[in-house]
């Protein structure tokens, strides 16, 4: 398909990178669910580890939709349109999950990084499909900084809990630090 002419590299490396970050990601879950502050902060996986994640199977998800030989971008657009409306109704469920979350009060950087960006990321997802039949050029370039975004979220969140979990099993936690 024309539309989708050039992307082809663009999302077979940010899917490949999506799905080793999957892997490693249920690697280090792995590492330190036998940690003693893991063990105490369970609950909070259903607010911050899964979400991180999930934000990497939208960005593989993406990946194979726009590698699709489509016969035209609509199919493709609905694709990642519903992509978008689920990701924004789950970023919903994640905010309810961070304020309900007992053992730990997210500070403006995890609302930001766990809810506030990645429901931009998935709300320019649902819109561009929408408006796809204007500017296809400008939605497909749209939907790429969206699926970036979530990439560099989800790496973000990936790197935040890792160093969360080792500095509480010192004692210290990054954000308790001067």
């Amino acid at each position: 398909m024309p539309a989708l002419h050039g992307w082809e590299n663009f999302y077979v490396i940010v899917g490949s990178s999506a799905g080793a970050l999957i892997g490693l990601q249920f690697v280090v879950i792995t590492l330190i669910a036998g940690t003693p502050a893991a063990r105490t902060l369970e609950s909070g996986s259903a607010a911050f580890a899964t979400p991180t994640i999930v934000h990497f199977g939208a960005v593989l998800l993406l990946a194979a939709i726009l590698n699709v030989p489509w016969h035209g971008i609509k199919r493709a657009a609905i694709s990642w349109g519903l992509l978008g409306l689920a990701g924004t109704i789950y970023m919903v469920i994640v905010a309810r999950r961070m304020q309900m979350h007992k053992a730990y009060k997210p500070v403006a950087e995890d609302w930001l990084f766990y809810f506030l960006l990645p429901l931009g990321a998935y709300a320019v997802l649902a819109a561009s499909a929408c408006v796809v039949r204007f500017n296809a050029r400008v939605v497909l370039f749209a939907v790429a900084a969206a699926t970036l975004l979530l990439l560099f979220v989800g790496i973000h969140n990936a790197w935040d809990a890792v160093t969360y979990h080792v500095y509480s099993s010192v004692g210290t936690r990054p954000k308790d630090r001067p």
